[in-house]
């Protein structure tokens, strides 16, 4: 079992679900509570969830379809955020801070499911 704590990926996406909740979600209109403001929580706190879920599998090969899950989560999250700031609801310089610790994340998980799958 691996611990999910010393994982450089987890460490990033745990800022990211941070970031997301301090300085994206309160800014969400009241009448999106239910829909996109939902969504957008779920999928980023879905990222390191499904990492650590990964960190308690017995294989790599385990390990790197929630790896996948993680990635899909990530994809969300980038296209809502993404149809947030196309709606106005958060500025540039918002959309750009939480969007490059998106592809961060984006980025490592890519590389660590190829070095997963592709051998150590």
């Amino acid at each position: 079992m691996r611990d999910y704590k010393k994982l450089d990926v987890w460490k990033k996406s745990h800022l990211l679900t941070k970031q997301m909740y301090k300085d994206v979600l309160p800014l969400m209109p009241i009448e999106e509570r239910f829909a996109l403001t939902s969504q957008l929580r779920r999928s980023t706190y879905s990222i390191p969830l499904n990492i650590v879920e990964g960190c308690g599998k017995n294989t790599d090969k385990d390990f790197a379809h929630y790896l996948d899950n993680a990635l899909g989560s990530t994809l969300e999250a980038e296209y809502t955020c993404y149809l947030i700031f196309d709606l106005d609801y958060i500025t540039q310089d918002q959309y750009d801070l939480i969007n490059s610790l998106i592809n961060e994340v984006k980025a490592m998980l890519i590389s660590f499911i190829n070095f997963l799958r592709n051998g150590k």
